[in-house]
């Protein structure tokens, strides 16, 4: 059965995304730089401090999925965690870019501890956020619709949180940088908080998973490693946030020490997901034509081609910056469909295993963002320390070690992920199994 969404919940979960994704996005690409450039640590300790966080969300985004599917409240399954979380990762926001004048011991200890408290908050604020789209309708269409909202609101923090955070800490902080990114957090925490309770407030649960709450959980996670829409998005998802991770980092050192166009930030950073803005219009279109399997295997090797084009390119910035804009667009088209991708993961589960676990399955999926987020930024961190990077000294190794990084990995894993992406069962499996849930689901909750 087709459930047709509001206008004012199409918005509201794509100011969702705007409600975890603000603070993340300045995190990504200007945490590394702010610790290194502004407080003064050492970049190497840096990546190390980004690698343990991100990798013991491991265990954390399972639990909170775990915990998703077997929550039952008067909030539903995932709203009451908008609520609740809302407040505190809006305050960590701001003491993730409030470094005390402590030790480097200290400093450090205080990094990975505000960026292990962000990581556990965005678990409780996008796992269930993930897991709210296939509560919401069951309609292939509509999830699209969804995703490209999700798109706008993606996009819009990526502006804002890159593009827009150098001019914004200049305006409040002058030359005392360290202040302006004080500033800066606070406006951004304030912003993501408004837009979490907008999500609780204006999106309803209308299909919830009919099994039991009291599951059994390694068979749960059993099932879900044999899940192959599953292991696809896993993959595919893993993959683009590395290469993510690595450029939202790497671009800031780019445009500085290798183009020599500090300039150029304020176009590259937004661009690497910002073209989420016009994906999220042309992609629904597009994949409900070609499939998401035959759309995506497309633009991802379009997107890889261009890439390797670019070194080719950096004499000429309009012409770099052409090239550069299309490979960026055409990735945001395989981020537009992985939003839907995930949703139908939970189809898949339910015509196989027989209950929808959107947590559990959703955590995973976060889990692989995590993960290649904090490979992606801790290899470009270690990338820096192995060529002997210094802000005030810049060597020609490391200016290479900057450019190949940026390029190579680039290529590299749009490649793979193309490959991992002609693995897609949904195309072919989609009315078999919508028919086969239809036939035993009950009507959706009013």
């Amino acid at each position: 059965m087709a459930t047709k969404l509001t206008l004012t919940e199409r918005l509201s979960y794509g100011l969702g995304d705007m409600g975890t994704s603000l603070a993340y996005n300045m995190a990504s690409g200007f945490l590394l730089f702010y610790y290194t450039n502004v407080v003064g640590l050492p970049a190497a300790a840096v990546g190390t401090v980004f690698l343990i966080a991100r990798l013991l969300d491991a265990v954390i985004d399972v639990v909170v999925g775990i915990a998703v599917d077997k929550t039952r409240s008067r909030w539903g399954r995932t709203r009451g965690y908008f609520l609740f979380v809302a407040l505190p990762y809006a305050l960590v926001t701001v003491a993730l870019f409030h470094m005390p004048d402590w030790s480097e011991g200290a400093q450090l200890a205080y990094a990975f501890i505000t960026f292990k408290a962000l990581g556990i908050l965005m678990s409780l604020q996008a796992i269930p956020y993930t897991a709210l789209m296939p509560m919401m309708t069951l309609d292939t269409g509509e999830r699209l619709k969804l995703s490209g909202m999700r798109g706008v609101g993606t996009s819009i923090s990526v502006v804002m949180g890159t593009a827009a955070v150098m001019p914004l800490v200049g305006l409040f902080g002058g030359s005392d940088q360290k202040q302006g990114f004080q500033s800066v957090a606070m406006l951004f925490a304030a912003i993501g908080f408004v837009c979490t309770i907008a999500l609780y407030r204006n999106c309803r649960e209308r299909f919830e998973d009919t099994s039991p709450a009291n599951f059994a959980i390694l068979p749960a996670v059993r099932e879900m490693l044999q899940n192959r829409a599953w292991l696809v998005v896993f993959a595919s998802c893993l993959l683009y946030f590395i290469r993510f991770g690595l450029m939202m980092s790497a671009t800031a050192y780019f445009a500085i020490d290798v183009l020599g166009k500090p300039w150029m930030i304020s176009i590259m950073l937004p661009a690497v997901s910002g073209m989420l803005l016009l994906s999220s219009v042309v992609a629904p279109p597009i994949l409900a034509r070609t499939g998401i399997r035959r759309g995506c295997v497309f633009v991802l090797g379009l997107s890889a081609v261009l890439f390797a084009l670019l070194p080719l390119a950096e004499s000429s910035v309009p012409l770099f910056l052409t090239v550069y804009i299309a490979a960026c667009l055409a990735t945001s088209i395989t981020i537009t469909a992985a939003f839907a991708m995930i949703a139908e993961t939970v189809d898949y589960h339910e015509w196989k295993f027989g209950s929808r676990r959107e947590g559990l399955l959703s955590a995973g999926i976060s889990l692989s963002t995590k993960v290649g987020m904090a490979i992606g930024t801790a290899g470009f961190a270690f990338v820096l320390g192995a060529a002997g990077y210094a802000p005030d000294a810049v060597t020609d190794t490391a200016r290479d070690a900057i450019r190949w990084a940026y390029y190579g990995s680039a290529v590299l894993l749009l490649g793979l992920q193309t490959v991992v992406m002609l693995a897609w069962p949904m195309d072919a499996l989609r009315e078999t199994i919508r028919n086969d849930i239809a036939g035993r689901s009950p009507a959706p909750a009013e």
